[in-house]
């Protein structure tokens, strides 16, 4: 049976003590715990979150990766991409989150935690599709969401609203062709309605 859950700083006390070293920072934010841990540590820092006596994490519930490239409107330095994880105990009732930063922004890499949680396997090749993030010891990382032969990344940042390629059935040939994209790029401007009695009673 389920335990009441533990107050978010007495979690993030828990959770600083079980890392020790491991962790660059524990916080609380808006009643959540985040733990930050470096790329070195990660998969030593995970495996502590789950097998800790005041920790016991034994589920992964989602994992993503995150562009950091236009955060704060650009003024962002550190590194690009993150690899953010969210872990619950059943056991415990809790919940916390770990972001890992991946150190090289031209070859994003980071471990895989797969043989720590089987439910990693679809989450990380997700993000190594919609970011490039490479999951070193995936059993099988490839593609998840987009079609054979995509080019590019689509959640990074700078990857165009219109792609680069786009798709169509060729009756003549009787198949699926691939061409370069034919739609122009445009502004998304938002629409402005000027009527004067808009919502308005009548």
């Amino acid at each position: 049976m389920a335990e009441h859950a533990i107050a978010p700083e007495a979690l993030k006390d828990n959770v600083a003590a079980a890392l020790g070293a491991l962790a660059q920072s524990v916080a609380v934010s808006r009643g959540e715990v985040t733990a930050i841990v470096a790329a070195g540590d990660y998969l030593r820092a995970m495996q502590t979150l789950r097998d800790a006596p005041a920790c016991r994490f034994e589920l992964l519930i989602d994992l993503c990766g995150v562009d950091y490239s236009t955060y704060g409107d650009g003024a962002w330095q550190g590194p690009r991409f993150a690899v953010v994880t969210h872990l619950l105990s059943v056991a415990l009732n809790q919940r916390v989150r770990v972001r890992v930063f991946c150190p090289d922004d031209e070859f994003p890499v980071i471990p895989s935690v797969e043989g720590l949680w089987a439910a990693a396997n679809w989450f990380e090749r997700e993000a190594f599709d919609l970011y490039g993030i490479v999951f070193e010891g995936h059993t099988d990382l490839r593609r998840i969401l987009t079609d054979y032969g995509f080019i590019g990344h689509p959640f990074r940042k700078d990857f165009p609203l219109s792609g680069h390629v786009e798709m169509r059935y060729d009756a003549e040939r009787q198949r699926v062709i691939y061409e370069p994209v034919t739609i122009e790029p445009r502004e998304v401007v938002p629409r402005v309605i000027r009527e004067d009695n808009y919502g308005g009673l009548h």
